[in-house]
């Protein structure tokens, strides 16, 4: 019996049609005179072109398959040749069946293109609620990210720091690099609970602490108006992790938004000026990320109930220590759905599970959302 061929939403068939148009468009301008002659606009074309060539390979690819699925659909119903109707029913299941693989594929590549786009975001994790057990948490979450990072090969550097008094982190600012880095880590924003005894817990109680995560795109092309005089900026002592040697020169450097009361120090190169390009990318990407989700917020506020803003009072996530269970509260529910993961595991950075269960279900709301 022939596969039923999933339709397509009408809506996305909309959107890749445009994006179709468009790369069309760009392959024209390539060839246009005036844009070989412009070097700065030859580059922004061949860089667009560039980032839409994977969908649009996919949706033509789509588009063929469909027409050969019509097709044989036409010649297994042609009574007048039955050998020919015949073969062709046979042929039409495979045919549908790659037609399905393809849309999915194309589903896919359709709801990751704009965090694909970002190939350079910042982590940041403060401890909350739990005091000196709240930072121990926030350091086993900095450890989680970066063996997570290493198995993917992503570039994982700690911009920034804070140590506490037993080990742990009141702070750390990681700039992560990597193709779909972004992509994966996204989610990551918002409140995390772990419920664990503290080593300093005489009685073996069980206590909750609270740590946050928020995730910011580092985009260099998006415009942010910044006025000097809003800006407070000076150097610092530098270091780096661990702690063991402190920079006796001003090799750091800090600054301080005014308006927002935001206030970003940069440690780990070595060079002043460098520290001082990546506090300013970090202000204008923490800015850049409050004004998006500020403009919209009216138009994304169904998706973000879900899989989370980057609400720093927004608990997304509790990390059990007794029961070994990692519960993402955004999973689960009336939807059904996994929500329970080994905690062990997760902690080691073996993520993808949970992960893939949040990309799953941002693709269905992204797709709902058309």
């Amino acid at each position: 019996m022939a596969e039923v061929l999933t339709a397509a939403p009408p809506a996305l068939l909309r959107k890749l049609d445009e994006l179709l148009a468009r790369h069309g468009e760009l392959e024209r301008q390539l060839g246009d005179p005036e844009v070989l002659g412009a070097p700065q606009k030859l580059i922004a074309v061949s860089k667009e072109k560039g980032q839409l060539d994977p969908i649009a390979d996919r949706y033509t690819q789509y588009k063929k398959a469909l027409a050969s699925v019509d097709e044989l659909r036409t010649l297994s119903s042609n009574k007048a040749d039955a050998d020919m109707a015949e073969l062709a029913a046979a042929e039409l299941p495979e045919a549908e069946a790659q037609s399905n693989q393809l849309l999915e594929a194309l589903k896919d590549q359709f709801v990751a293109a704009e965090d694909n786009a970002v190939d350079s975001f910042f982590l940041e994790i403060r401890a909350g609620t739990g005091g000196e057990e709240a930072a121990l948490f926030a350091r086993d979450l900095f450890e989680m990210y970066r063996r997570y990072s290493e198995q993917k090969r992503y570039r994982f550097e700690v911009s920034d720091f804070s140590p506490s008094e037993r080990g742990g982190f009141k702070e750390a600012i990681i700039n992560i690099k990597g193709d779909g880095a972004y992509r994966h880590l996204r989610f990551e924003g918002g409140g995390h609970r772990v419920q664990r005894v503290p080593e300093t817990e005489a009685q073996g109680r069980i206590h909750t602490s609270l740590a946050t995560v928020a995730v910011m795109p580092e985009l260099p092309d998006v415009k942010i108006h910044i006025d000097p005089k809003d800006v407070e900026e000076f150097g610092c002592r530098g270091g780096g992790p661990g702690g063991q040697n402190v920079n006796k020169v001003e090799t750091g450097w800090m600054i301080k938004h005014k308006p927002s009361g935001l206030l970003f120090k940069m440690t780990e190169h070595k060079s002043q000026t460098q520290n001082k390009e990546r506090a300013w990318a970090l202000l204008r990407a923490t800015l850049y990320e409050a004004e998006r989700a500020k403009q919209h917020a009216q138009f994304t506020s169904a998706r973000k109930a879900m899989m989370g803003s980057g609400d720093r009072s927004q608990r997304i996530r509790t990390y059990n220590f007794p029961q070994n269970r990692c519960t993402d509260h955004r999973l689960g529910g009336e939807g059904g759905g996994e929500k329970n993961f080994n905690l062990d595991s997760i902690l080691q950075g073996n993520m993808d599970p949970l992960i893939s269960a949040l990309l799953d279900l941002d693709k269905q709301q992204r797709l709902e959302e058309l």
